[in-house]
């Protein structure tokens, strides 16, 4: 008898081990061909696998068109986008009629996006279109790869290229892994954001590479749990936490972590940047450790008067409350002279700040480096070079 049970449970396994195998769906099998749009064959493909448990869709190697598309959850099981090929967008903005993206995946659980292919944006004729930096309620062009309400996913291996506008974007998102992603853009192409995650949690990023226009990584309201692991960053403006407090009914920002990493002639290095006159928020329980700085301005920076280009109206002062924060052993060279700055809110000035283990060089003239602290009374410890904050009211 325990002979019989154990051949039939043997087979039921067999029998479970062929029902999981993952279905290939190969984006060829639905028409799509290289130098070709793949917009309709693509679609095809994603929505045959959604309809099976355990699949994946294969773009090979090869050079694709493809228009606006979503890929919607949720699917039967597991799915996999694998990406060996370039996928060309639109040049011209206007074909997104309207759309603020480019590829989107939507409310899908366990999806895996991987391969060594390309989201090329095809972004240089959008960047002349940009006003942002004009207006405030400038139109948002399309982001390369939207995900919106993901969980339990990993994203590995991709690169994003000339994006129109963010590269990837991250709304509604939980327990997500990003891991040995390439994302570039030209220095100076407009708010070409890597790695943007708004309203999100257990979010982990680690061994990027992104150079960019804007935020290499940028950390909006409501998220939580995010980890950022061994990223290197340049050109571009730094990993920020905000823009906090442009927006009524913000979310707290809380567990954030930039462990190690190299940032390399930023605009800025490790930041933490609120808007005045802003509506009350916090953001707490954010830490910094073990980055490198070559040739970074503003490598340390706490901006609660954060205000590009003349967009407020009004100075009051940030109502967002910054606590527990700290930058330690941050190292390298500063491109400004005043390489350290906190500068908080009279409002409500920042808790809990501690800054140990820094050492940043300043090798332009007048002088060595300085430091500046507003509004706030940081702890102290180890290395200090610049020597500690200049209090100022």
């Amino acid at each position: 008898m325990g002979k019989n049970l154990s051949i039939v449970t043997i087979s039921l396994l067999f029998l479970l081990a062929s029902t999981s195998a993952v279905q290939v769906f190969d984006v060829k099998s639905y028409g799509g061909q290289p130098n070709a749009d793949i917009t309709q064959a693509l679609t095809k493909a994603w929505t045959a696998a959604c309809a099976v448990a355990g699949s994946k869709v294969v773009i090979s190697a090869g050079t694709y068109k493809l228009g606006g598309v979503s890929f919607l959850g949720p699917c039967k099981g597991a799915i996999e986008f694998n990406l060996q090929g370039t996928l060309e967008a639109p040049s011209d903005d206007a074909s997104f009629k309207g759309k603020d993206f480019w590829v989107s995946f939507e409310r899908i659980d366990s999806l895996t996006v991987s391969g060594s292919g390309i989201f090329d944006g095809k972004g240089q004729t959008a960047w002349q279109k940009n006003n942002c930096d004009k207006e405030s309620d400038c139109k948002n062009l399309p982001i390369n790869i939207r995900f919106d309400f993901i969980t339990n996913s990993i994203v590995r291996d991709i690169q994003s290229k000339d994006s129109k506008f963010f590269h990837i974007n991250l709304l509604g998102c939980k327990s997500l892994q990003i891991q040995h992603v390439t994302i570039t853009a030209p220095g100076n192409s407009p708010n070409t954001d890597g790695i943007h995650i708004g309203r999100s949690s257990g979010i982990t990023i680690t061994d990027a590479n992104i150079g960019t226009g804007d935020d290499c990584i940028s950390i909006g309201d409501g998220s939580q749990d995010v980890t950022i692991n061994q990223v290197t960053c340049g050109p571009g403006h730094g990993i920020s936490v905000g823009s906090l407090g442009k927006y009524p009914n913000e979310q707290p920002v809380s567990g954030i972590r930039v462990i190690g990493g190299t940032l390399s002639g930023t605009t800025n290095g490790v930041r933490i940047k609120t808007w005045p006159s802003s509506p009350p928020g916090t953001a707490s329980d954010m830490h910094f450790e073990n980055v490198i700085m070559n040739n970074v301005a503003n490598p340390i920076l706490i901006d609660q008067g954060y205000c590009p280009n003349g967009q407020c109206s009004n100075k009051a002062p940030s109502k967002v409350k910054i606590s527990n924060v700290s930058f330690k052993n941050i190292r390298g060279t500063s491109s400004t002279k005043e390489a350290v700055q906190l500068i908080c809110s009279k409002s409500v000035p920042c808790q809990q700040v501690v800054v140990a283990d820094v050492d940043l060089a300043f090798k332009g003239a007048g002088g060595s480096a300085t430091s500046t602290c507003v509004n706030v009374m940081p702890t102290l410890s180890g290395k200090q070079n610049p020597p500690a904050c200049t209090i100022k009211t």
